[in-house]
């Protein structure tokens, strides 16, 4: 796999997620919720949830509340 570029709020595809880093996940997350990013593995379907209960999602780039 190309190292991709990676940018915050950039969408990603499951096969993606699977495929990335911790590190690399996180680089996706705005600096604002990084603290809260449990890492891959406690990230159900793809997204985690923030401290006020909305959640981050790496498929959509964003929070899924929105």
């Amino acid at each position: 796999m190309d190292s991709p570029k990676l940018r915050v709020g950039q969408a990603i595809t499951p096969e993606q997620f699977d495929e990335l880093t911790d590190a690399q996940l996180e680089r996706l997350v705005p600096k604002a919720y990084r603290e809260f990013f449990p890492g891959k593995d406690a990230c159900a379907d793809g997204h985690f949830y923030l401290h006020d209960g909305t959640a981050w999602s790496f498929y959509r780039g964003d929070l899924l509340d929105d």
